[in-house]
């Protein structure tokens, strides 16, 4: 199982930002992939996370507080998960990963529970 993080960067306050989250080695039908992100000295959180067989998106304890500016979606064909960030801000500023669990074992998008990790990749938002 891998996972690729890219599209990170650095952009100014109300910037939009799209990274994706390239899935390889596994059924990529079977799994939710989750967004989260880890802003320095703080504990990495949950945004968002989507099931890649029927499109179902959950949120995790950031994503319900966004106010509709990040968005998750799939390419099938590509195995690939994208993550929309809108009106970016400075506290934005963290390394953001995409993490994977099986449909079948999936309860909540929280960081405990995902089985399979990507390297991070880092969005600084200045101000």
């Amino acid at each position: 199982v891998q996972l690729q993080a890219s599209g990170g960067g650095l952009v100014q306050t109300g910037d939009s930002l799209r990274l994706s989250c390239a899935a390889s080695g596994f059924t990529f039908e079977h799994y939710v992939i989750g967004w989260f992100r880890q802003a320095p000295g703080k504990e990495r959180e949950a945004i968002l996370c989507i099931n890649n067989n029927d499109g179902s998106v959950y949120f995790g304890e950031y994503g319900e507080s966004a106010n509709g500016r990040f968005t998750i979606s799939r390419d099938n064909s590509k195995s690939t998960v994208f993550l929309q960030m809108n009106s970016l801000k400075p506290e934005d500023t963290a390394v953001y990963y995409c993490a994977t669990d099986k449909i079948v074992y999936f309860r909540r998008c929280q960081r405990d529970g995902m089985d399979y990790w990507g390297k991070g990749t880092l969005v600084t938002v200045s101000s």
